[in-house]
């Protein structure tokens, strides 16, 4: 079975990869999570935040924005002192931040509303024939990025959010010899 070139032997990674990866994503709880953890994979590998994923869940109370968003200092300092996250200050302020900005825009149209109109709704189908030609970033991905940043979020550059819009489906990725490609293709629009 082929996969994409970036899966390597690391079984984390073949599952996500055949059963998260690119599927289309339309909760707006679940693609403010998405969106968080890519914030903290920033520097980092993929497969250090899919190792500490669900210790990340239960530090971030279920990365429930509504929760979060009233944290504060003291929470910040409980989660430096958390051994089975990534303890990086700057990241978790921006969540606490990024919770707010997401109330924000959940109560005026929705996140997942505000996400998929960039798309109009629908994945965008890629055909690359090999991992060296998918791009880091793109030009929808520095707009998105620069929306977001006027919406109050951090952690949220052009290269951030393009590896969010390959996870969430925005863009189907997954390269055309991969056998995910035809299955997450057929995915493609809102139940």
């Amino acid at each position: 079975m082929e996969r994409c070139g970036w899966v390597g032997q690391d079984r984390i990674y073949e599952i996500y990869h055949d059963t998260e990866w690119g599927v289309p994503e339309y909760d707006s709880r679940a693609l403010w999570e998405k969106l968080i953890l890519d914030g903290f994979q920033a520097g980092l590998s993929w497969i250090t935040i899919l190792k500490k994923r669900d210790n990340f869940r239960e530090a971030f109370a279920g990365f429930d924005p509504d929760i979060i968003a009233g944290w504060g200092e003291a929470d910040v300092v409980r989660l430096l002192g958390n051994p089975g996250i990534i303890r990086h200050r700057g990241k978790i302020e921006a969540t606490i931040g990024n919770a707010r900005a997401w109330q924000r825009i959940e109560r005026d149209r929705g996140f997942d509303t505000f996400l998929w109109d960039y798309v109009g709704g629908e994945p965008i189908q890629n055909l690359w024939p090999d991992l060296a030609s998918v791009p880091a970033h793109t030009p929808l991905s520095h707009t998105i990025s620069k929306d977001l940043k006027k919406a109050g979020f951090r952690f949220c550059g052009p290269t951030i959010v393009y590896a969010f819009m390959q996870a969430v489906g925005m863009v189907n990725d997954h390269v055309l010899t991969c056998h995910r490609h035809e299955e997450v293709k057929r995915l493609a629009g809102r139940a």
